[in-house]
């Protein structure tokens, strides 16, 4: 049988939930890679206009403002894979509803606004509760494996989900990328509810307030991860808008359209699953030092469009920037897997995952209007300068430059900078 050869290689593939955790973690992400192409051809195609895009887009990050720390709380509360399964069905619901509008040509704006706000809801949910799941099937020892093993499935199913996509769309229309999308999540339904892991049984007489100040006083003691969070926050505010936004904008200009896009979208996957490869095997000895320095190379993604590379340079350059952005997350992943409380791992999950993503929104809404006044390279230059600057400047913590890679929790934080010294 294909697990029990796996399993002699790669032991985790012993573990009957984490093999339907990885189906669920093939199909969700394969169904949401036509949405990500699906949903910006659909408003090029609908207005052609990069502030519109960038209104809809907003919209879809801007529910994390809030319902990422309430699903940081529920899922350090109950099963964390029942917090995905409604978080599934919210995406399965917009993406399909967007998909039947599209395709029945009734579909404005304001009905893209309102359903990717609805999807946007879905993915704050899921992120904390998806980050809080798999310590809670796997042992510490096959931590690092499993996270590889796991983002290696999700990055194998974007690529071909993003290169399918490209390809629906500008054979089919984006409508039925779309619809795809939502008939996907649904798939996932079963296997997630198969799962067996419990959640801590903690009293749920406890307020929200008091579980949401607990989190927050974990995530404020670790000043790694921290300064990791806000030089995230900047980067990814300057990457959204000045690739996300304005890239299917600089395709259907100079490179042909969906196609393009889904391709540069592909290349990006194949370098994240190279780097769940190497993922497997290798732990930078600095990791949080390796984080903050692969964030700095992000801005590689918009300065590539801003300087017209040709197609093949850009999916290169998209290739390489996915294999480093994957040793990132599996470090990442697990840092906060082996130091942070099981019982809290959930809400500080949320709190990074709202620092890293709170200023997205904001990037979308900028990044359309300010490119429509003076230019799309323009903007997306001074998007790859912004992360630099805020790279370097994350990099004056000491916490983030000596912190080095070990089983060790708090203690190894302590040794690493004392809190009362570290910048």
């Amino acid at each position: 049988m294909l697990w029990r050869a796996l399993a002699r290689r790669f032991p985790v593939f012993e573990i009957r939930d984490f093999r339907l955790l990885l189906a669920d973690r093939f199909l969700a992400p394969a169904a949401v890679a036509f949405s990500l192409v699906g949903v910006s051809f659909a408003v090029l195609d609908l207005t052609g206009s990069t502030a519109d895009l960038a209104y809809v887009l907003a919209a879809q990050i801007a529910p994390s403002l809030v319902f990422t720390l309430i699903s940081g709380v529920i899922a350090d509360r109950v099963p964390p894979q029942r917090v995905i399964v409604a978080a599934n069905v919210m995406i399965a619901v917009a993406e399909g509803l967007l998909g039947i509008l599209v395709l029945t040509g009734q579909v404005r704006l304001w009905h893209m606004i309102v359903l990717e706000s609805l999807t946007g809801v879905g993915l704050a949910v899921f992120y904390p509760a998806s980050q809080a799941l798999l310590p809670k099937i796997v042992p510490d020892g096959v931590l690092q494996q499993a996270n590889a093993v796991s983002r290696l499935a999700m990055n194998f199913a974007q690529m071909g989900g993003a290169a399918v996509a490209g390809v629906v769309v500008a054979v089919a229309g984006p409508g039925w990328a779309l619809a795809v999308c939502g008939v996907g999540l649904l798939g996932t339904i079963p296997m997630l509810l198969s799962i067996r892991a419990t959640g801590h049984g903690r009293a749920g007489g406890g307020s929200m307030i008091g579980d949401l100040r607990d989190g927050w006083s974990e995530f404020v003691s670790h000043t790694w991860l921290w300064a990791i969070v806000v030089q995230f926050c900047v980067v990814l505010m300057a990457w959204y808008g000045g690739f996300m936004v304005l890239g299917p904008a600089v395709a259907k200009a100079e490179m042909g359209g969906p196609a393009a896009w889904g391709l540069i979208n592909s290349a990006e996957a194949l370098g994240l699953i190279l780097g769940g490869v190497v993922s497997l095997r290798y732990t930078p000895r600095r990791p949080i030092l390796a984080v903050a320095i692969i964030g700095a190379s992000i801005a590689v993604a918009p300065l590539s469009l801003a300087m017209h590379w040709p197609l093949p340079v850009v999916c290169v350059a998209a290739g390489l920037l996915g294999l480093g952005m994957e040793v990132m997350m599996v470090q990442w992943s697990v840092a906060l897997a082996r130091r942070i409380p099981t019982e809290r791992l959930a809400r500080v999950s949320a709190y990074d995952a709202l620092g890293s993503v709170m200023a997205m929104p904001l990037g979308a809404l900028l990044a359309g209007p300010i490119a429509e006044h003076i230019g799309l390279s323009p903007t997306q230059y001074g998007a790859a300068a912004l992360i630099v600057v805020a790279s370097a400047l994350t990099l004056l913590s000491r916490q983030v430059r000596t912190m080095r890679a070990s089983e060790g929790g708090a203690a190894e934080d302590l040794a690493a900078a004392p809190a009362s010294t570290a910048p």
